[in-house]
């Protein structure tokens, strides 16, 4: 009997398809005015990156893994926590915040697996105000749209 992934394969060394900021402009850029904003909410940087890089990882995205590894590191993140993030419920340096955005990040990004359940609502809840909440979940919502737009045209990683 043989066992097939339910995901079709790309050759490791996949070319782009496409250069979509030049064949959709308008769009491009009103996503990166919309990813923008979202970067000028409030939400930690630093935070945001980590949000970033799991979702990121998540979704299989090389491309949004390469430029948010690189921008935690500017930021002063370790690589250990970076490193650590694919394992993070088991690791000891993440805080209490970070946990719960980390656990909003993983329901949101994995939506089709149960919605957001209130369980990972109410800890998220529990260490934002709503303001900060509502910068969290549009970091989340950003970073998955952009994921997607990198995996379907293979935007080419370190560009």
């Amino acid at each position: 009997m043989t066992i097939t992934s339910q995901r079709p394969t790309t050759p490791t060394t996949a070319q782009p398809r496409m250069v979509l900021k030049k064949l959709a402009r308008p769009s491009y850029r009103a996503m990166n005015a919309l990813d923008a904003a979202v970067a000028d909410s409030g939400l930690e940087r630093p935070l945001a990156e980590l949000v970033r890089i799991r979702a990121s990882q998540l979704n299989g995205c090389v491309y949004c893994l390469d430029a948010h590894t690189t921008d935690a590191r500017a930021l002063g993140e370790t690589e250990q926590r970076i490193y650590g993030l694919s394992a993070w419920r088991e690791a000891p340096y993440y805080t209490d915040r970070e946990r719960a955005a980390l656990t909003l990040t993983e329901a949101v990004t994995l939506i089709h697996e149960g919605h957001v359940p209130d369980q990972a609502y109410d800890v998220a809840a529990a260490e934002f105000d709503q303001e900060e909440l509502a910068s969290l979940i549009w970091t989340i919502t950003v970073i998955n749209a952009w994921n997607r737009v990198a995996i379907s045209t293979r935007m080419e990683p370190g560009t």
